[in-house]
C-alpha cells in the first residue's frame, strides 16, 4: 500500500553530497523535507547544500565513527525537535581479486559500508523509536543480492546490509518504525571512478567503468535511483531493487540458483581476464 502522505519533516542522507545521495536530498527538499547533507567532505556538502536551497543544511561527518554519526544525530533532533527519515547511503567501493587484496581493503569496506550504516542506526533508531515513528532507508547494492566476486569487501558488506534491514524490519514494525533496504545496479555515480584495490603497489584508486558496462551497458542515473527509492519509502517496501539488471539477477539467484551461479563463475571468468595485474600475480 502506497503512503501518500510521506512527507518527512526531517532527513538525514550520509553520502549526501554526490550521486545517490545528493539525488535522494533533492527530492526529500521538494517534498518540503528539511534535510541535513551529511558528507566526509566538507566542501562538497557545503555546495550541495547551498545548491538545495534554504531547506538543506550541510555537515560533516565520518559514518566509520560511532561518536561522531550520534553527534550528528543529536544535532537534528536538539535543532528541528524529531527526525523522521535516515538515510545510511554513505559507501565505498572496493574491487581486486582476493590475491590483490590485503587488509587494509577489508578494514575500508567494513568500517564505511557496515559500520557506517551500524552506527547511522545505533544513533537514528533510539529516537524514532521513542517517537514512534520514522525510517530507515539503507543504501546496499545489486551485490548485497547476489554474488559479486572481484569485489569480496564490498559484496560481503553489502550481504551485511541486507540481512541487518530485514532483520531489523521485523523488530521495528512493532514500535511504529519503518526499515528498506536500497539494492540498485550499476549507476553512473563517482563510485566506478574510485574502486579501491590493494596488491603490490599499494592501496590504489581506479576506474571500473569500461569493465562494468559490458555486464550492464546502460548504466542508470542516480536520478532514476532517488525517484525508486523515494516510491519505495512511500511503499514501505522492505528491499528496493532497483534496473532490470537487479531484477533479473536476483531473482536468477532466489529461483535458479544453478543458472545465478554459472553466471557468477562466467564474470569471474571474465575479470580476471580483464585484470593483467591479477594474472601476473598469479604466476
Amino acid at each position: 500500500m502506497s503512503r501518500t502522505t510521506f512527507r518527512p519533516q526531517v532527513s538525514i542522507v550520509t553520502g549526501g553530497a554526490s550521486g545517490i545521495g545528493l539525488a535522494i536530498a533533492r527530492r526529500l527538499v521538494d517534498r518540503g523535507s528539511r534535510v541535513i547533507v551529511a558528507d566526509v567532505d566538507a566542501d562538497k556538502a557545503q555546495r550541495a547544500a547551498a545548491d538545495l536551497g534554504t531547506l538543506a543544511t550541510a555537515a560533516t561527518v565520518d559514518v566509520g565513527d560511532a561518536a561522531a554519526v550520534r553527534d550528528l544525530v543529536e544535532e537534528a533532533v536538539a535543532r528541528h525537535g524529531r527526525l523522521d527519515l535516515m538515510v545510511n547511503n554513505a559507501g565505498v567501493a572496493v574491487g581486486g581479486l582476493h590475491e590483490q587484496l590485503d587488509q587494509a581493503q577489508w578494514d575500508l569496506a567494513l568500517r564505511v559500508n557496515l559500520g557506517g550504516v551500524i552506527n547511522g542506526i545505533n544513533a537514528a533508531y533510539p529516537v524514532m523509536r521513542a517517537q514512534r515513528a520514522g525510517h530507515l532507508l539503507n543504501t546496499a547494492s545489486l551485490a548485497g543480492l547476489v554474488p559479486a566476486p572481484a569485489m569480496l569487501p564490498y559484496t560481503t558488506t553489502k550481504h551485511a546490509v541486507v540481512g541487518l534491514s530485514t532483520a531489523l524490519r521485523a523488530e521495528a514494525a512493532a514500535v511504529g518504525v519503518h526499515v528498506s533496504v536500497l539494492c540498485p545496479g550499476f549507476v553512473d555515480t563517482p563510485l566506478l571512478d574510485n574502486i579501491h584495490t590493494g596488491g603490490p603497489d599499494g592501496d590504489l584508486v581506479f576506474s571500473m567503468r569500461r569493465q562494468i558496462r559490458r555486464v550492464q551497458p546502460r548504466l542508470m542515473s542516480a536520478d532514476l535511483v532517488a525517484e525508486r527509492a523515494i516510491r519505495g519509502l512511500e511503499r514501505d517496501t522492505a528491499i528496493i531493487a532497483v534496473g532490470s539488471t537487479a531484477q533479473v539477477l536476483w531473482r536468477l539467484n532466489r529461483y535458479a540458483p544453478p543458472v545465478a551461479r554459472g553466471l557468477v563463475r562466467m564474470q569471474a571468468s571474465g575479470v580476471r581476464r580483464m585484470l593483467p595485474k591479477a594474472a601476473r600475480l598469479l604466476r
